[in-house]
């Protein structure tokens, strides 16, 4: 079935401030290649064209450089599908005389390398606090290390296990150049500021820097949740578990009320209270090193969503999938690193583990994405797989129903409070808190099915976007073999039409052609390679500028290039993953992306300076659909400017225009065959074809 998205509207983001310093060197071992159109640069590419690459590399962006490293064999293992011939299809929307003039507005985080920073104190006094000698360590958080510390100074008659005259205590050190402390005291400590002593959060008594650690005096605890599987053969009973999901849930929600999201969630970050104590069966969060507020303090609104896909924050094997895409924290990804965590106690494994080396965040993500919760909860009872697929349905500002969580586990477990394996008291103050509430949702729920947001069966399929423009001429030619590409350039240019979008399946293309691409004149190749620089080069000191790519499962590329761009410098990048970093390096420089394809499981991604008509320009990338993202982009006057898919996932780049369009609509549509009859419905309300893939997405 076709899945229409509704129009974009202008939202409120603001344009960002242009930056463009001088370019960078290329760096080396980089499949980039970059053209600009001065004079002087065309010149001396020409004079030096036998030099060799490090001469051009010297030369940097101002002449026409290349640099390509020796690149791996495509992945020919990914094609799909029967082998048959395709039937090739072409359509067409003439101008109308009827139609009218337009249309009206309607974690990686790093921890200290204990070889490079100074050796710690042998005793510590901070903040007024007694004197404490340093004795075995406890464990390494995520910017800092842990000790016991035992008061040296002299003793009371009543010896205290807590509080701030306690006999031993934890002492958490991290060092002045630690990234957590961004040259001033830890990010952690104003976060404890708020939230120590709440629910399930430590105390800090203390707090000061010595030398040249910043150091926290805080509660010593009792061992980890991991700590407590690792030492049980690996196991852990449904009822532990079950006790575990109540009051870990209450823990986070009573977080969550703060203004914060943990955002590192798994079993060695909660801890039990000190064995023999009073707290033994109490659960604490720990480690909060990486909070942030999913709350604005100032206006006390939602933070807004983003997504950088270079960026990921917390534990590979925990994660929530929206953390391993690089997008906001929210309330929803401690939930998902929860649900990951319980099924792990209860099974001992989850279906992720195993993965090795630098594409191991990629591979896990993956995976998330494709296990489904039956497959990830089997041999777990129900309560389990109806958490997973509550949190992970939750949109990004969606407030959790923690009430409901909590009630699904109390029915599996003993009623008896006295007796269970875990102190729950504070998850049955929320529980008897919000029980009317509660009752009240679930009579709403039996009225309609929420949408859900991720769950889904991976598909292949055609994804169009149509933007709203004054009524032209625009045709498309799909399932096109490689002998039959010219006839149809040929005739189109004949007509007047020039190329605006490529694409393939099934190592065969589709190309859409229309009037309204402002171009002059155009040029192509097939090649057997992705990209091909030597032709690309060429073509660059003609002054033609790539407008658009495509690439097929065997390897093989179509490069489309043209006259009449605005663009005065171009490059491109070649990778076997999506480019984040190389996108955002070249941001900085001015450049924006206008171009993108994909041949087999490579990105090919083509950025332009000089007229590309942006003022902010942002990606969305997902395992399968990020309708979620394309929406809320939208909202904030973002269109989708570029396209692209693999097997694995789907990439957007989405702009803001900086002349604001007559009309503003914008439209998705994804289905398995070659929108042909919808582009033909589109035609006819004045939607046309901007931008074309085939790829991942969801069904």
């Amino acid at each position: 079935m076709p899945v229409l998205r509704s129009r974009a509207r202008r939202g409120r983001a603001a344009a960002k401030q242009q930056q463009q310093p001088s370019p960078n060197p290329i760096e080396v071992e980089e499949a980039i290649a970059t053209r600009t159109r001065r004079r002087r640069a065309a010149a001396a590419a020409a004079n030096n064209k036998n030099n060799n690459k490090q001469q051009l590399h010297q030369r940097g962006v101002d002449e026409n450089v290349v640099l390509l490293e020796t690149e791996k064999k495509d992945n020919l293992g990914l094609e799909e599908g029967g082998g048959g011939a395709e039937k090739e299809g072409v359509g067409e929307k003439q101008m109308d005389d009827h139609d009218s003039a337009g249309r009206s507005n309607d974690k990686v985080h790093a921890g200290e390398d204990e070889e490079s920073t100074p050796p710690l104190p042998e005793k510590v006094q901070v903040g007024g606090s007694p004197l404490y000698r340093i004795e075995r360590k406890l464990g390494k958080g995520g910017f800092g290390q842990v000790y016991v510390g035992r008061r040296v100074s002299a003793l009371s008659k009543n010896e205290r296990t807590t509080g701030p005259g306690a006999v031993e205590v934890a002492l958490k050190f991290e060092h002045g150049s630690s990234k957590g402390c961004n040259y001033g005291p830890p990010h952690e400590w104003q976060v404890y500021n708020t939230l120590g002593g709440s629910h399930g959060v430590p105390r800090v008594h203390y707090k000061g820097r010595q030398g040249e650690y910043y150091i926290m005096v805080m509660d010593m605890l009792g061992p980890s949740l991991w700590d407590v599987w690792n030492n049980n053969s690996h196991t852990m009973s449904v009822e532990m578990v079950a006790c575990i999901a109540i009051e870990a849930i209450s823990i986070l929600e009573k977080m969550h009320s703060r203004g914060y999201v943990h955002g590192d969630v798994k079993p060695e970050n909660f801890l039990l209270g000190p064995p023999g104590t009073p707290d033994e069966k109490r659960l604490f969060l720990v480690d909060l090193g990486l909070a942030t507020r999913w709350r604005d303090s100032g206006t006390g609104m939602h933070v807004e969503y983003d997504q950088r896909p270079d960026v990921f924050r917390g534990t590979v094997r925990y994660a929530s999938v929206h953390a391993h895409l690089g997008r906001t924290g929210s309330r929803r990804d401690d939930l998902e690193s929860l649900a990951y965590q319980l099924v792990f106690l209860l099974r001992g494994r989850l279906p992720w583990q195993g993965y090795q080396g630098e594409n191991k965040g990629f591979l896990v993500c993956k995976k998330k994405m494709v296990t489904s919760s039956e497959t990830l909860c089997c041999f777990c009872p129900p309560p389990f797989r109806q958490f997973v697929e509550l949190v992970v349905n939750l949109r990004f500002d969606e407030e959790p129903n923690y009430a409901k969580y909590i009630s699904l586990f109390d029915g599996i477990i003993c009623p008896n409070l006295d007796i269970r394996p875990i102190n729950t008291e504070g998850a049955q103050k929320l529980i008897g808190h919000k029980r009317a509430r509660l009752a009240m949702e679930e009579e709403e729920d039996d009225g309609q099915p929420k949408k859900k947001v991720r769950l889904g069966m991976p598909a292949t399929q055609w994804i169009s976007v149509y933007n709203a423009r004054r009524p032209m001429k625009q045709r498309y030619h799909y399932n096109v073999a490689d002998t039959k590409l010219s006839q149809h350039i040929e005739k189109g240019n004949e007509d007047g039409l020039f190329i605006s979008s490529v694409a393939s399946s099934q190592n065969l293309w589709a190309l859409i052609m229309d009037a309204g691409t402002g171009f002059i004149s155009q040029v192509y190749e097939i090649s057997p390679f992705f990209l091909h620089k030597e032709w690309i080069m060429e073509q660059w000191e003609k002054n033609y500028y790539i407008s658009a790519i495509a690439g097929a499962i065997n390897g093989n590329s179509l490069v489309i290039m043209s006259k009449g761009t605005p663009y005065i410098q171009q490059s491109y990048k070649v990778s076997d993953s999506f480019p984040c970093k190389w996108i955002n390096k070249k941001w900085r420089e001015g450049f924006y992306v206008t171009a993108m394809g994909t041949a087999g499981s490579r990105w090919g991604v083509v950025m332009s300076r000089g007229g590309a008509g942006f003022s902010d320009q942002v990606v969305e990338l997902d395992f399968l659909y990020p309708s979620e993202g394309i929406h809320r982009r939208w909202n904030y006057g973002y269109r989708i400017t570029a396209t692209a898919a693999t097997l694995d996932q789907a990439a957007f780049v989405l702009s803001i225009p900086r002349r604001t369009p007559t009309d503003e609509m914008q439209e998705t549509l994804r289905t398995s065959a070659f929108p042909s009859s919808h582009v033909k419905e589109k035609w006819a309300k004045n939607l046309y074809v901007a931008s074309i893939c085939y790829g991942r997405t969801v069904s």
